[in-house]
């Protein structure tokens, strides 16, 4: 395995155990407590701001990284007609729902967040990080059973 091969594959691996790590605190430690009111705005709306820009960067990573992985150790016949393949495509497809889900739940948190509100935009964002948690685990398998 090439340097730049090892360097992708780290950096792959840390960025997405940080990635779906940050969404499942956020949505395990972070919502329940703002839906209980016992965060301030301002506290609450830094941390959907930063998981948010978290998740951007962390998707651009993924899909680079990811990319060159893909390239290098599949051909399109094996990524389409193999197991392997297949939970490499699933991944990719994990990933754009899970960068979605984090974008619509700080969409919906936001809204309310402005008036400097809280339980309101929590609760109306909770079902997209709660899912955003869900596919996060999902991720996370996927992932160990490419390590088999």
């Amino acid at each position: 395995m090439a340097l730049i091969d090892t360097v992708m594959a780290t950096l792959h691996l840390v960025v997405g155990g940080l990635w779906t790590g940050s969404v499942l605190f956020f949505a395990l430690a972070v919502l329940p407590t703002a839906r209980a009111g016992n965060i301030r705005a301002a506290a609450f709306e830094s941390v959907v701001s930063r998981l948010t820009m978290w998740s951007r960067g962390a998707s651009l990573v993924m899909f680079a990284t990811g990319g060159h992985l893909a390239g290098t150790r599949y051909t399109a016949d094996s990524l389409l007609g193999s197991g392997r393949g297949h939970l490499v495509l699933g991944m990719l497809a994990l990933w754009f729902v899970l960068t979605g889900l984090v974008e619509i739940g700080r969409g919906r948190a936001k809204d309310g967040l402005a008036e400097k509100k809280v339980r309101t935009p929590a609760e109306k964002a909770a079902p997209f990080y709660l899912g955003a948690a869900l596919v996060a685990v999902l991720l996370l398998v996927d992932a160990g059973l490419l390590l088999n």
